[in-house]
């Protein structure tokens, strides 16, 4: 009768060991899909920007004609593909932020083109855009860094490095948005 108990008791220890290790394993993948969910958000907010800068593109380049090096770039851009890496992504971001003020700098330069509607409405989808796609660099970020405890910390990380669920890259601020502000009067 002893050993009943003691194979039952080993029974239920194993039960509850396939049980942690399956439901471990399952919340991993679901983390891994709500990544990728808040990467697509990143995708398409990067893609939104890119043709707003397209638009302004057009709207202002009757007034950049000495702006050569600013259009060459602009046209140039490509978006990067779904499924591209994360530093891609990221330098794409870069680029686009880089002619949103190359263009904003025209635009303040010329008081006829700061005033056409077709600008002023583009500029404010801009913000509208932007602000889009800061709440998904937050989502993002947030899912990342969710999962990426979960990659390191003990338990679960006995499951990450079994089934080689790795570490994932936050997207990061650029640059140029760390550096301090300067106020100049």
């Amino acid at each position: 009768m002893p050993g009943l108990y003691i194979g039952l008791a080993l029974g239920l220890v194993a039960l509850i060991i396939i049980g942690w290790i399956i439901s471990t394993i399952n919340s991993f993948r679901r983390m891994l899909v709500k990544i990728d969910e808040s990467e697509s958000s990143i995708d398409v907010a990067l893609t939104k920007r890119f043709d707003l800068l397209s638009k302004m593109f057009s709207a202002a380049k009757g007034y950049m004609k000495f702006e050569q090096e600013t259009l060459t770039k602009v046209v140039q851009m490509r978006q990067p593909a779904h499924g591209a890496p994360m530093a891609e992504k990221q330098e794409f971001a870069n680029e686009v932020t880089r002619g949103l003020q190359a263009i904003n700098v025209v635009v303040e330069q010329y008081p006829d083109l700061k005033a056409s509607q077709n600008i002023g409405k583009l500029q404010d989808a801009t913000l509208e855009v932007e602000e889009n796609l800061q709440a998904s660099r937050r989502v993002y970020n947030s899912n990342v860094s969710y999962y990426n405890q979960k990659v390191v910390v003990f338990p679960s990380s006995l499951i990450a490095n079994w089934k080689k669920f790795e570490k994932k890259a936050f997207f990061e601020a650029e640059a140029m948005k760390r550096e301090d502000v300067k106020f100049d009067f």
